[in-house]
């Protein structure tokens, strides 16, 4: 009886500390070695009820593995619990060994480490006296094309800082000799707000006598000009005292004597002030002020109705007048900057042409490339004769050239566009100097690699298979998609690719093609080049 207990006791005992070891995350991959570029899965699963929330790591890489996908997380109900499951694609592009590193999972407030896993990462076997006659320099540059934006975007700038300069010469001309002066609703408004503005510059406490009677009085002579068509700022005080009586009478205006005596007195003490250095005091300034403000709020209410109107009349026609010469600075400026654009445009096609314009500032579209007037060319050695709608133009590289391998007699490359054009074109040749037939296979796993590098591309998909010509040569073609970034759009594209390789006993022939994924026209024009290829033997 005894010797059962003890059993009991050490299989709970067991099954204790086998339920303690089981970790709360449980992670997995699918494989342990893949190719250069495969995908693999990674696994995170745990175990939890509903209540309780569960973060799993988002991140772009793992240690030194890519994350190519991160899926949705997938939840399985057993019983009165529920089973998490998140998956992510991870890849590698250099070959070698990488441990997927430990990896934190928070459940509910508490943190787990996930356990780290090996990987390996297999390259491809080449024969390295064979590889050594293949040209690992870039196809391609992609700095070319972009190189030239600046001095697009610079004659641009230049067009329309010429528009805005016009716009300020204009302007500052038509505000030659004149003050800028704010639009007001009336004169009254614009008399009343201008002596408010004197009074917070405090002139006359700060010693300015004055400018301050200057200011004020100049405020009050353009409010009866403005009103009632008296010359008052060219005149002198009697003659602005004179004008003014005859104004009132002729335009039977109420005003009192006491208010012609009260204006009289603050135009000659102004005057003593300007002329004869004199200084008020303090009370005598304000008592001014006081007045002056009466005076022209006296001279407002006697107004009669025909002369508002005339007032009113005459701000329209100065509002008018300003909206006009912002409407003509705008269309000449305006004008300035369209003509310079066409004569910019109009020298960049009488010198260069069409092509160069969609080249260089607007880019063929597909379409245009694929109604357009193909062209039917030799390139290279060992030649390939290839129909394209644009001629490729000869990329020379002087330290590929002048660093050929050994066994390598020379090489040449041909280009139209580069990898983030709607569609570009790359043939490159290679001539041996001793008969040796190269791996079509390693040469397609170089060209993979190097939109890696050039590019940055990733998720690259390849497929391959044998690919035969109709005069018998036969070679091997890579195709499938990839991601890479666009400088010019900052984003992200998905491009297709071709490739296609061909060797002979004494060199290489290739054909690369890369176009923006799901366009038509681009395939058209993909096929019709691929069934175009001819190709010469060395010896011919």
């Amino acid at each position: 009886m005894i010797k059962n207990k003890f059993y009991i006791l050490l299989f709970l005992l067991l099954g204790t500390v086998g339920f303690a070891q089981q970790k709360p995350v449980q992670a997995t991959i699918d494989s342990t070695k893949i190719k250069i570029g495969s995908q693999f899965n990674l696994t995170l699963k745990t175990t939890v009820d509903s209540t309780t929330r569960v973060h799993f790591p988002e991140s772009k890489t793992f240690g030194y593995l890519e994350v190519l996908e991160s899926y949705p997380v997938d939840t399985i109900k057993k019983e009165n619990r529920y089973e998490l499951i998140k998956k992510y694609g991870l890849t590698q592009f250099d070959s070698g060994k990488y441990t997927v590193p430990q990896l934190p999972v928070i459940i509910g407030n508490k943190q787990f480490l996930t356990d780290s896993m090996a990987i390996q990462v297999m390259g491809v076997t080449v024969d390295t006296t064979k590889q050594q006659m293949y040209d690992i320099k870039s196809i391609v540059t992609v700095k070319k094309p972009i190189s030239n934006i600046w001095k697009y975007s610079l004659i641009l700038a230049l067009i329309i800082g010429a528009g805005f300069l016009v716009n300020w010469l204009l302007k500052r001309y038509q505000n030659k000799d004149k003050k800028v002066e704010e639009i007001y609703s009336t004169p009254i408004e614009k008399a009343t707000n201008l002596l408010q503005n004197l009074e917070k510059k405090e002139l006359w406490q700060n010693g300015d006598v004055k400018s301050y009677y200057s200011e004020m009085t100049d405020i009050t002579r353009t409010y009866i000009e403005e009103t009632i068509q008296v010359p008052a700022m060219e005149s002198t005080t009697a003659e602005l005292l004179t004008a003014l009586r005859e104004a009132v009478v002729k335009k039977k205006m109420g005003i009192k004597k006491e208010t012609f005596e009260s204006f009289e007195k603050i135009l000659k003490n102004a005057d003593l002030v300007k002329f004869a250095k004199s200084k008020p005091l303090d009370f005598e300034i304000a008592d001014d002020r006081k007045n002056i403000e009466n005076v022209i709020f006296t001279i407002e209410k006697s107004i009669p109705k025909e002369v508002e109107e005339a007032i009113v009349e005459e701000r329209q026609r100065k509002e008018r007048l300003l909206r006009n010469q912002k409407v003509r600075r705008i269309l000449i400026s305006t004008a300035t900057s369209i003509v310079l654009f066409i004569a910019a445009f109009t020298y960049f096609l009488s010198t260069d042409g069409l092509d160069f314009i969609k080249d260089k500032l607007i880019g063929h579209s597909t379409k245009d490339l694929l109604k357009g007037e193909w062209v039917k060319s030799e390139y290279g050695e060992p030649s390939v004769i290839i129909e394209t709608p644009k001629v490729l133009k000869r990329f020379s590289d002087e330290r590929v050239q002048t660093n050929l391998p050994a066994n390598i007699k020379s090489t040449q490359k041909f280009l139209y566009g580069s990898l983030i054009d709607n569609f570009s074109i790359a043939v490159n040749t290679t001539t041996f100097k001793d008969s040796l037939r190269a791996d079509n296979d390693a040469i397609l796993n170089e060209n993979i690699t190097r939109f890696e590098k050039t590019v940055g591309a990733k998720g690259i998909i390849v497929k391959t298979d044998d690919f035969e010509i109709k005069d018998g040569f036969t070679g091997k073609r890579g195709y499938g998609s990839m991601t890479i970034f666009n400088p010019a759009k900052n984003e992200d594209e998905r491009m297709e690719y071709q490739i296609i390789i061909f060797s002979q006993k004494f060199g290489i022939q290739e054909i690369a093609l890369v176009y923006r994924e799901g366009d038509e026209n681009a395939k058209q024009i993909a096929d019709r080049i691929v069934n175009s290829i001819e190709l010469r033997k060395v010896n011919e």
